[in-house]
């Protein structure tokens, strides 16, 4: 089961139109070559270029272009190592092969008798022959893939010595948020913007990751909240999604956010109300503000911004515009933030 819940909504264009934000960051052309660019269609003599379908793709395309960019690094990574044994070898005088052979090949210990024995238990049936006619293929086999691992292992110690820098970048969905709902420091270098549901039990779940994040990186990480509340198998989502959106008018969006969360058991009206009383909230200014449902308008632009950039499941986070998705560990969010301070840190 994937962690995150499905939002298993179709959207159309039509849909998509009115105050789109997100857009898949891309080189754009400057206004000269816009102006020259072959237009995709045109209607009552105005042209459609193809920059212009940016906000209504982008979502869909995100996936394409992550694929293309894990199919590019896996290249450049094998291209990479086969260059820092080429440099090894060249300073030794010698090819690589011969490099390789003699820091590796040789140093691989022989498949022993026990664990030739034990491969051919495990096998027994699929060999279908007796262990003295398979032995020599069994050791020859263990024997490749040691050599394989620690010709990897070797070319991996080179390349932490080497001079090496990349400057293929994973690709960035640009998404808004709201300085209203953002825990820590506002001018952080990398910014989180979750897509989330406050019933959603992996929404729940992922909550004690990012305040350890936070905790961690208080000056360099903040957390920005976004609505994507799933009706669909979700039915109290919506009226919790206003309740945050009216404890904000009195300063304690992330209060009562917390409190939700904590039990996700408990957000009908009565539940809400109950939480509100806790945080000591104006009761009349709470029921007044959840009554008027002056908020639902915000948090279905939420969502729809959310779906434009892609996200199918909540919890979603773009982590300075880098998509992740589900109830991710901690050391899955801390992974792409040092990759983004690290970023930040190069020169120009």
């Amino acid at each position: 089961m994937k962690p995150f819940c499905f939002l298993g909504i179709t959207f159309f264009l039509s849909a998509m139109a009115p105050n789109i934000v997100a857009q898949t960051t891309s080189p754009l052309p400057d206004a000269k070559n816009a102006k020259t660019e072959k237009p995709l269609a045109t209607v009552e003599g105005q042209a459609i270029a193809e920059t212009d379908l940016g906000p209504y793709i982008a979502g869909q395309l995100r996936p394409l272009k992550e694929q293309e960019y894990e199919i590019k690094k896996k290249a450049l990574d094998i291209l990479i190592g086969q260059r820092v044994l080429e440099a090894e070898a060249k300073k030794r005088g010698m090819t690589t092969e011969k490099l390789l052979q003699q820091e590796v090949d040789g140093k691989v210990p022989e498949a022993t008798e026990a664990e030739v024995g034990a491969i051919y238990a495990v096998q027994k049936e699929q060999f279908n022959k007796p262990l003295e006619e398979v032995k020599g293929q069994i050791q020859q086999t263990l024997k490749r893939a040691r050599v394989q691992e620690a010709r990897q292992e070797y070319s991996a110690r080179l390349r932490e010595k080497s001079r090496v820098s990349i400057f293929l970048t994973p690709p960035r969905t640009e998404v808004s948020f709201d300085p209203a709902r953002m825990r820590g420091n506002p001018k952080a270098e990398v910014i989180i913007v979750e897509f989330s549901d406050f019933q959603c039990p992996y929404c729940g779940q992922v909550q004690g990751a990012l305040k350890n994040v936070l905790a961690k990186y208080p000056a360099t990480v903040a957390l920005a909240f976004r609505d994507l509340p799933v009706p669909q198998i979700h039915p109290m989502a919506m009226g919790a999604a206003e309740a945050g959106r009216c404890a904000g008018e009195q300063g304690k969006f992330w209060e009562l956010h917390d409190l939700m969360f904590a039990d996700q058991g408990n957000l009908d009206r009565d539940g809400l109300l109950k939480k509100a009383q806790t945080l000591q909230l104006n009761q009349k200014e709470f029921i007044a503000c959840m009554s008027s449902e002056r908020y639902k308008e915000q948090i279905q632009q939420d969502s729809q911004e959310g779906m434009r950039a892609g996200v199918t499941g909540t919890p979603g986070f773009f982590i300075n515009g880098i998509f992740v998705s589900g109830a991710l560990p901690e050391a899955a969010f801390e992974k792409v933030i040092e990759e983004q301070l690290a970023v930040r840190a190069k020169p120009d």
